[in-house]
């Protein structure tokens, strides 16, 4: 049977990874990684577990990649550096990851393969075909796999919008045409399944951006996703109409620019780009900058722009900065000060809760339902979206006519045993989440994370104390210095009565009991946890060194 094992993106919002195995043959598709949730302190990113796949890495025979988000490609670094097996994506989407490897120092040794949509490629006795679809990025792919048990069809990030840059429309024929051929099983982006109707027309947003852009009197400033090569096409185009000069400022948006110049993906009148240096050469009316940070990134462009500290970039009275992007939910707070700090420089800030400036890639309900109407599958399972958009969207399929025994409403690990017959979700393998911190990778665990999350909250309590290692008398201290936890100059007494604590301690276990020292510091932690949440009500994180000289 045809076995799918998703490693990520069924229960939340990135982490996309999906397994898809025959006999002796895997491949995956898709990357993904995910930005970390609130309680993960300090940590980077969050990649999927792949124990799955280091045990059967001899199986292992390609990864298939659909877009260039990050959600999408972010953990391919980690995947190639433990299993190196090539990658198939399209132009734009191998850019992308050529720029990653290389940061990454692997580019040397990686194994890149170019597929244009409609184009096929074998793995196994797995055939491959890309099938255009419309995201809000450059060369998005869905994929129809064709294999022993029967066809299926993998979305990717998909909508439905007819208006967008020439050649990056779903292409729907061949959708349609998959399903007269007879689809086994879809499997579908459910991110919007909670929108009603259709996504908006990217021409409307333009519309709405020349109007914002041609009705303001300083410089432009419009903040977006690096990868959105439609949006900044659109301001370009807007920028020659108006006769301004147009600054890419921001390392990823000189990045995607590069990379989508070099493919045909841009077009840039000659002499209409300048740079950064050259921005007081010209009066403020004339400049229209396109620049990162539309999510609150912390060392972003627009963020030092809004703090002040950015090099060459200072907001001036009557400056507009636009952030065509919607808010990622978790990213309000950090996005809030930003446009709070632009305000206090005199800029005028527009974004998506005041003005119609972002149009979202994903499918809404009446699209979801033409893609369902369109392949025709026997057996339909959502992905990409948490738990709830996986059940919403069985249910829109269950109004298109799939029967609810025919729905697959699996979670990361599950695996998904199919063929013609029917299908059977069998015991789940591990598919957890690793998390990145700096150049360490998954060696910081919940039990790190409960560590780092006291210390942020209580503070920490250090004791030193030194002792003759002959007599076990006391030489040095006890001297107690805390972090995050008192201002000691106004709660000294506080510490002082500590130290009468450790004292009444070290009197009590006299120089001849057994492990002195190690039992002295078991009973100082408990001693001083008790005392601190007496005295204030906080549970510091105790660390008594003690040493004998």
């Amino acid at each position: 049977m045809l076995k799918l094992i998703p490693l990520g993106g069924l229960g939340e919002i990135g982490l996309n990874m999906m397994v898809v195995e025959y006999g002796d043959t895997i491949f995956i598709v898709d990357a993904g990684l995910m930005f970390p949730e609130a309680y993960m302190l300090g940590v980077d990113y969050v990649i999927p577990d792949m124990d799955y796949l280091r045990q059967n890495r001899g199986r292992v025979s390609g990864v298939v990649l659909t877009h260039a988000h990050e959600d999408h490609i972010g953990a391919l670094p980690y995947l190639l550096r433990e299993i190196n097996v090539p990658v198939f994506g399209t132009p734009f989407t191998l850019g992308i990851v050529r720029h990653k490897l290389e940061e990454h120092e692997l580019l040397s040794t990686a194994a890149l393969h170019e597929v244009l949509p409609r184009e096929h490629l074998k793995i196994g006795p797995f055939e491959i075909e890309f099938i255009r679809v419309n995201h809000s990025i450059v060369d998005g792919v869905g994929l129809a796999i064709r294999t022993p048990v029967g066809m299926l069809v993998h979305t990717g990030d998909f909508k439905m919008s007819h208006t967008t840059m020439e050649g990056m429309l779903t292409d729907v024929n061949r959708f349609a045409q998959c399903g007269e051929e007879g689809v086994l099983v879809l499997l579908s982006d459910s991110t919007n399944v909670e929108k009603e109707g259709h996504t908006a027309s990217s021409h409307e947003i333009g519309a709405e951006l020349a109007r914002i852009i041609q009705a303001a009197r300083g410089r432009i400033i419009v903040a977006l996703f690096a990868s959105n090569i439609a949006r900044i096409q659109q301001i370009i185009n807007i920028t020659a109409r108006l006769g301004r000069k147009i600054v890419f400022n921001g390392r990823s948006i000189e990045v995607s620019v590069s990379i989508a110049r070099q493919l045909g993906y841009l077009s840039i009148p000659e002499g209409m780009e300048i740079d950064i240096d050259d921005l007081s050469r010209y009066p403020d009316d004339e400049i229209i900058m396109v620049t990162t940070g539309s999510q609150g990134e912390p060392m972003s462009a627009l963020a030092r722009m809004s703090a002040g500290t950015h090099k060459q970039i200072k907001i001036h009275d009557q400056d507009t900065v636009i952030l065509s992007s919607k808010f990622i939910p978790g990213n309000e707070k950090a996005i809030g000060n930003i446009i709070n700090n632009l305000y206090r420089h005199g800029a005028n800030v527009v974004y998506e809760k005041i003005s119609n400036i972002h149009v979202s890639g994903h499918a809404f309900r009446e699209e979801l339902k033409m893609m369902l109407n369109l392949t025709k599958p026997k057996f339909f399972m959502p992905v990409h979206g948490e738990y709830r958009h996986l059940v919403l969207h069985c249910r829109l399929a269950g109004e298109v006519g799939i029967p609810e025994e025919h729905q697959i409403l699996a979670q990361d690990g599950q695996i998904i045993e199919l063929d013609d017959n029917g299908f059977q979700i069998r015991d789940s393998i591990c598919a957890g989440r690793v998390l990145i911190d700096g150049k360490g990778v998954g060696d910081v665990g919940r039990s790190v994370l409960k560590e780092r999350r006291l210390l942020s909250e209580e503070g920490l309590v250090v004791v030193n104390m030194a002792f003759d290692e002959e007599t076990g008398i006391v030489v040095y201290g006890p001297d107690i210095v805390s972090r995050g936890f008192v201002f000691e100059t106004e709660t000294g007494y506080l510490l002082q009565d500590a130290q009468c604590v450790v004292l009444e301690i070290v009197e009590d276990i006299t120089p001849d009991v057994p492990n002195r020292v190690e039992r002295m510091r078991q009973r100082i932690q408990s001693a001083l946890r008790q005392y601190f949440f007496f005295t204030i009500g906080r549970r510091p994180v105790i660390l008594p060194f003690l040493v004998e000289i």
